[in-house]
């Protein structure tokens, strides 16, 4: 009995042999455009090394049972069948490929021959495949022919999966293909470390202890803090979440969409390291990220740089190879520095362009975590996985006037009368000489139909009596902002101070997270107590919450950001 597993990166030039195709599979499918893309993929990556999708087989003794892979497979031989046509130089290809029920097929494929087309359904797919391919090459012929052979032979690979005879074969083709639960480069490292191969570092107990470890920091990074620590992508983007650290090891970068990459560098360290050195170097890269996880600086610090998009967790562990914990320190605080460095002062910078928007969100995230870091110390901690996902859905923050004046995106009665009865109680919270009005509110909430200009002159009404003096002046600069969960609701987004802290005293009663600088603001805790005046965000609220973005982010502001002062 023998459950042997061989792993490895082959070139297609050396794929040699017979393979038999069972009975189970359908037969080859392939269309031009899956065609066109194998051969434009080849061409274009040139001689750099590119790794095509697993050929998975069963070794029987003579043959090889061809698992998952003939469609590749298939398309490949006729590749090298119309090369060696094209030019009689080239030899037969190297391998073969024999078929279960449609013996006729293997016959086929060593002469094509488009005229029996139209004998079987297979023979329609290989002639048409065959087309193509002719198609293709013709544009450029002997450039092309040359180049593709050359590649094949020195600079394409395919994964080859290689299991013993006692393999339940149709159950692993059942998993790959009706499934649909293709291989991954996690799977395809780990089957690289439990194969039986001839690397002597890794014994069956060393095996063992392997998978265990393996599963074990799986289980770990499904810690949602741990793992929205490190990453802002979604999960479905990894199948497995140890790809993460794979993928630091393999070096592969966010804009890298080959499927395989990582488990072809990985196998290339083969070449110069046992897969007992190369095991080690995947358990240290784990313990350095859950060592930052656990270190409060480093958690918030790194954790802003990921969060703020201004830093690839791979950048970050670069940075941190050959360091002290005082240069690694020193290296992340300028690098906080230039995500949030601009020309000139924040206190000139709005939020209705791009740009700005963008840098007044990355600073005041900054504030929010530096807050959390400096006035937790070690009892509090920024919650990364709740900022960035809720449910299992991406949270989008915006930046919100802390105190709004006008009426953007309010353009329908439903969107007039739901602004108007949102205020209904701030307005008689802050005083009980304005029956006539709140009398007017409710009519208008109570209209068939409102006409835009009389809720434009009820809504001037209202922002009057709830704004403090010279709040229009200051709407759109940083003193006027903060971070909260964007809403479609363009009622409550244009609502005063009042109607907004509101909202949030009941999201916070219900438990739902908002940033603690947001908490802060609506709660007043930056106002002195002596200037607070609860229902209005005035001229002493906005100079005490940019005081207190000053001194908080000192050590990484260029300049202090001006306090604003009405003449």
């Amino acid at each position: 009995m023998s459950n042997k597993i061989i792993l490895e990166t082959k070139l297609v030039g050396d794929i040699k042999g017979k393979f038999f195709v069972p009975s189970y599979q359908r037969g080859y499918r392939w269309g031009k455009d899956e065609v066109i893309r194998l051969l434009e993929d080849i061409y274009h990556n040139g001689k750099k090394n590119y790794c095509l999708q697993p050929v998975v087989v069963r070794n029987n003794e003579g043959y090889y049972e061809l698992i998952d892979g003939q469609q590749r497979l298939t398309t490949l031989y006729l590749i090298y069948r119309y090369m060696k046509n094209a030019n009689p130089f080239f030899g037969e290809p190297a391998f073969s490929l024999y078929y279960e029920t449609r013996k006729e097929s293997a016959d086929f494929l060593k002469n094509i021959d488009i005229g029996k087309r139209e004998d079987n359904i297979d023979f329609w797919f290989m002639s048409n495949a065959y087309d193509t391919i002719k198609t293709w090459f013709e544009e450029d012929l002997q450039i092309r022919v040359l180049h593709i052979f050359e590649y094949l032979k020195e600079n394409v690979k395919i994964i080859w999966y290689e299991v013993g005879p006692d393999e339940d074969a149709i159950g692993l083709f059942t998993r790959l293909n009706i499934g649909k639960i293709a291989l991954t480069s996690a799977e395809l490292v780990k089957a690289m470390f439990l194969s039986r191969d001839t690397d002597t570092s890794v014994d069956l107990r060393k095996q063992e202890e392997i998978a265990l470890q393996w599963d074990n920091m799986e289980k770990e990074l499904h810690h949602e803090p741990l793992w929205y620590f490190l990453t802002n992508k979604l999960t479905g983007r990894y199948q497995t979440r140890i790809d993460l650290i794979l993928d630091l090891l393999a070096k592969k970068t966010d804009d890298n969409r080959e499927k395989y990459y990582t488990f072809f560098e990985i196998d290339k360290m083969r070449k110069e390291h046992s897969l007992d050195v190369i095991w080690r170097k995947i358990q240290q890269t784990f313990l350095v990220l859950r060592d930052w996880f656990e270190n409060h600086t480093l958690y918030h610090k790194i954790g802003y740089l990921i969060a703020s998009d201004a830093m690839q967790l791979q950048e970050i562990y670069d940075l941190s190879v050959g360091q002290t914990k005082k240069g690694f320190l020193a290296s992340l605080d300028e690098c906080i520095r230039k995500s949030i460095a601009i020309s000139g002062n924040y206190a000139d910078r709005e939020y209705t362009n791009t740009v700005g928007f963008k840098k007044i969100s990355t600073l005041l995230l900054l504030f929010n975590v530096e807050s959390v870091r400096r006035n937790g110390e070690q009892s509090q901690w920024f919650p990364f996985d709740k900022f960035k996902f809720n449910q299992g859905n991406k949270v989008q923050w915006s930046l919100e006037h802390i105190h709004a004046q006008h009426s953007e995106g309010m353009r329908t009665q439903e969107v007039w009368k739901q602004w108007l009865q949102l205020h209904i109680p701030s307005v008689k919270a802050v005083s009980s000489q304005h029956d006539t009005l709140i009398e007017k509110m409710k009519a208008a909430v109570d209209k068939t139909k409102l006409e835009r200009e009389e809720f434009e002159a009820l809504q001037g009404e209202v922002v009057q009596i709830l704004s403090a003096e010279g709040s229009l002046e200051y709407m759109h600069s940083i003193a006027n902002l903060a971070l909260l969960n964007s809403s479609d609701n363009a009622a409550l987004n244009n609502s005063t101070f009042d109607v907004k802290r509101n909202r949030i005293v009941e999201m916070d009663k219900k438990g739902q997270y908002i940033p603690f600088c947001t908490k802060m603001v609506f709660l007043k805790y930056y106002t002195p107590s002596e200037k607070n005046q609860l229902h209005f965000w005035g001229q002493a609220d906005r100079i005490a919450y940019v005081q207190a973005i000053n001194e908080v982010l000192k050590d990484y502001l260029e300049e202090p950001i001006m306090v604003e002062v009405e003449e």
